[in-house]
């Protein structure tokens, strides 16, 4: 009898116990299994369950599977469970035998193939039914247009269409197949279409197809497809809309009194009922529907009155009136009333009633319009006088009106310049606009002509002025020519001061010791250049003017790299600094370069300027080659002391190594531990020997052969060296960073020391492989690793196994340690960044 076991241990613990407990080995592939992704439990002869592992308590939940039992067989077994969450679950079981009666189950679940297959099975039995119920034609088709369903109203119309039953869209005729097998819509989308057909011995037919995509548990997509007839539908809702367009458009409402059948209005399909005597007047159509007398506007009453009575006495009238529609609000009618005779005799009463709000509205609209011009006039004129625009307004007899600013502008009032031409204030020049008469007959209405000109004010004032003339047309009809004027007094004498300012600038750029250039945006191409620049291009200034960017720079790569630095500064609104070398008559110079972009400005013309790239450059050869030289002196002084701190550190180290040595010389019992830690002292100083003399990464090959030399001096045991890999001639390139070298170092000491103090007194030899991804490093020592060894159950610690584990970099580094037969092989594998490929010596 089995001890009692824990059915929730999902750990490879409780196998191994269960297995202990029976006297039994645990196979790697059968914990290989146990822990893999499958579900699984272990069972015993009788078939109960006995131990289950993480997977099937993850799947199951907290369930206790005690009660199941499940014999071995050689064909997988369909169990069904229920979960701790109720579901039920579908699993296929495989049982394979193992020792002492026991046996494995391996489990695979299939509940959501169950969960699809019975989804699929109630989808197909609800489509039949609903297909069953449709009264329209309807059928389900797969993309190749197979008929998989169809009901009994389709099958009707294709015996009409077809002498058999088809099996396929492709068998009906053309116009019907290309109607049903068209490109089916998106899954879950529908889509409507159209056509006139015409079924076997009836009249063309308005058939619409509505299709929609069924997205289901299928191989191929299928679309269901229902047909209906809808011409009646289709003839009515024509004529009705020919005849309600006709009247919407005409904006009429008409309806006809017959004594037999009451009253009646196209476009319904009964007559409406007859209005109340004396009450309300017929509804001729819909927006002129549900008029009475309390909707009229008092002042239309007495029309409103006069149309009823007409209505009464059946006597033609014609009636204008207001109403407050509760929909339309305020609308104004016209109802005309025409008395009518049939051929048969029947008298008939005609009433045809016409929204004219539109055109009420437009009268209104005229005598406010006549109203407010002149309203508007008024304003227009005091807005004109709040302007800091001069606006002068010149007819035939001369000037007619003039606001506050040209008031000002000519030094006078209104009274002193009306009836007098605008050309009393223009100067001597006979060419003046003022004195431009033709532009009253000549120039276009609407049009304007600009022009900029000297002003002579009535206190003798000269200033300039730019303005424009526009021909008009007066409230009297005659045409008038309306000047708008602007002083820019202040502006030319700005423009005069900034020409002023720009040659001295001129001045200045030509005097600068620095090298400055303007050029072209679009071309580079140099537009200004001064004597400093044309220096740096050792050509006159002449001759680079309009010069291209090879012209000044040279054609080669350092031209190309300027080009391009140009093109990148006309992208940003910043600085862009550089510095380039050029060779200038043969010597080769240093300068420290700016670029600019400057955008395209307004000038003194008001034009845009475009745009331009400045450069700006000086020479900063010397200072550049004196500040090299400190920087080269102060890398040789870091050199220096670097080199002597390392042999001092190398020194020191061997110093403590002597010191430990000694003392392991007089205590014995220590010896042991205090020459692994000489062995470590060692390595770190052979790292820093390595270090004297050099800079950078070190070569690992010879940290290798520096530490295994140590180990051999120590030890006083040869061991053999084997060189191999795609890259052993050149092994010499793989290095080590200095913050890998000291734990690498540690990490070999420690190696090769267990290699020589455990194989006894055979070689020990060392394989180092070199390829293009990676170093290997194999040490091979005679001896036999402990029964159960596992590397990755090594604690850490400060020495042995554990020192190395510790400093191992674990992103680059590899350690493994197998048996082969009665040898140990201890492999290391480093792979960049942990090493380095160096440049070729």
């Amino acid at each position: 009898m089995s001890p009692q076991l824990p059915l929730a241990s999902p750990d490879l613990d409780a196998l191994r116990a269960l297995m202990t407990a029976r006297a039994l080995a645990l196979p790697d592939l059968l914990a290989g299994l146990w822990d893999g992704p499958w579900p699984a439990f272990v069972l015993d002869a009788k078939g109960q369950v006995l131990l289950t592992n993480a997977r099937l308590q993850g799947l199951m939940g907290e369930v206790s599977l005690k009660g199941q039992r499940l014999l071995p067989s050689g064909k997988a077994q369909e169990l069904r469970l229920v979960d701790d969450r109720g579901r039920e679950h579908l699993l296929q079981a495989w049982v394979h035998l193992l020792e002492g009666g026991l046996g494995l189950a391996l489990l695979q679940d299939h509940s959501t193939e169950l969960a699809a297959r019975e989804r699929a099975e109630r989808m197909q039995s609800e489509i039949d039914q609903w297909l069953d119920l449709c009264p329209l034609p309807a059928l389900m088709h797969d993309d190749q247009g197979l008929l998989l369903r169809f009901n009994t109203a389709f099958s009707a119309l294709c015996r009409r269409l077809s002498p058999q039953m088809p099996i396929s869209l492709h068998e009906l005729p053309p116009e019907w197949r290309d109607l049903l097998h068209a490109k089916a819509p998106d899954s879950g989308q529908e889509s409507h279409r159209n056509a006139l057909l015409a079924p076997p011995g009836d009249r063309r037919r308005w058939i619409r197809v509505r299709a929609r995509r069924l997205s289901g548990p299928w191989s191929r997509p299928r679309t269901l497809v229902m047909l209906e007839d809808r011409s009646a539908e289709q003839d009515l809702e024509l004529a009705q809309q020919q005849l309600q367009t006709l009247m919407d458009t005409a904006g009429v409402g008409l309806a006809t009194f017959q004594p037999e059948a009451g009253w009646s209005r196209p476009g319904t399909g009964a007559p409406p009922p007859s209005p109340a005597p004396g009450a309300d007047t017929p509804k001729p159509a819909p927006t002129l529907q549900g008029v009475n007398r309390e909707m009229v506007e008092p002042d239309s009453r007495a029309e409103y009155e006069k149309l009823q009575l007409a209505l009464k006495q059946a006597t033609p009238t014609v009636a204008r009136y207001a109403v407050r529609h509760p929909e339309h609000g305020l609308r104004w009618l016209m109802t005309r009333v025409e008395i009518g005779q049939l051929a048969s005799g029947q008298k008939t009463t005609s009433v045809l009633t016409v929204d004219i709000t539109d055109h009420q509205q437009a009268q209104a609209r005229n005598e406010l319009l006549q109203q407010s011009l002149q309203l508007q006039t008024e304003r227009e004129r005091a807005v004109l006088d709040s302007v800091l625009v001069g606006i002068v307004t010149v007819g035939r007899q001369g000037i007619e009106w003039m606001n506050r600013s040209a008031r000002r502008m000519f030094g006078g009032d209104l009274p002193e310049f009306a009836g007098q031409p605008i050309s009393s204030v223009a100067t001597e020049a006979p060419d003046h606009p003022f004195r431009q008469t033709h532009y009253l007959d000549d120039l276009p209405e609407g049009q304007a002509e600009t022009f900029e000109c000297r002003v002579v004010a009535r206190d003798g004032r000269e200033f300039w002025v730019v303005g424009n003339a526009v021909a008009t047309v007066g409230p009297d009809g005659s045409r008038q020519l309306t000047y708008a004027l602007l002083d820019i007094e202040r502006r030319r004498q700005a423009e005069a001061q900034s020409l002023q300012a720009q040659a001295s600038l001129h001045r200045i750029i030509e005097a600068a010791p620095i090298a400055i250039s303007l050029h072209d945006a679009r071309t580079l191409q140099v537009r200004q250049i001064n004597q400093a620049a044309a220096a740096l291009a050792g050509r006159p200034e002449e001759e680079l003017l309009g010069a291209s960017l090879e012209a000044l720079f040279g054609s080669g790569d350092e031209a190309e790299a300027i080009r391009a630095d140009m093109e990148f500064a006309l992208q940003s609104s910043e600085v862009l600094q550089r510095e380039y070398r050029l060779t200038v008559r043969g010597q080769a110079r240093i300068w420290d370069a700016r670029l600019l972009h400057l955008a395209g400005v307004n000038d003194a013309s008001g034009e845009l300027e475009p745009e331009q790239l400045l450069l700006v450059a000086s020479d900063v050869t010397q200072q550049r080659a004196q500040e090299a030289a400190r920087l080269e002196a102060a890398i040789a002084q870091r050199e220096l002391l670097v080199r002597e701190v390392h042999h001092r550190i190398k020194n020191n180290l061997q110093g403590v190594a002597g010191l430990l040595q000694q003392i392991a010389a007089r205590r014995p019992e220590v010896k042991a531990v205090i020459n692994e830690a000489v062995g470590q002292v060692q390595a770190i100083a052979q790292v820093y020997g390595l270090q004297v003399g050099m800079s950078g990464p070190l070569r690992l090959r010879k940290v290798v052969e520096a530490v295994m030399g140590s180990v051999q001096r120590m030890s006083g045991r040869e061991i053999q060296v084997e060189v191999a890999g795609t890259m052993a001639e050149q092994s010499h390139r793989w290095g080590l960073p200095e913050a890998e070298a000291i734990p690498i170092a540690l990490t070999l000491n420690e190696l090769f020391t267990n290699a020589v103090k455990h194989g006894g007194e055979a070689p020990v030899r060392c394989e180092l492989r070199f390829d293009p991804e990676q170093v290997v490093l194999r040490i091979i020592n005679a001896g036999r690793l402990p029964p159960g060894f596992d590397l990755a159950q090594v604690r850490g610690g400060v020495s042995g196994l554990g020192l190395v584990r510790a400093l191992l970099p674990r992103r680059s580094a590899l350690l493994g340690l197998t048996q082969d037969g009665e040898q140990v092989v201890c492999e290391l594998s480093l792979w960049p960044p942990g090493v380095q490929l160096l440049e070729a010596l």
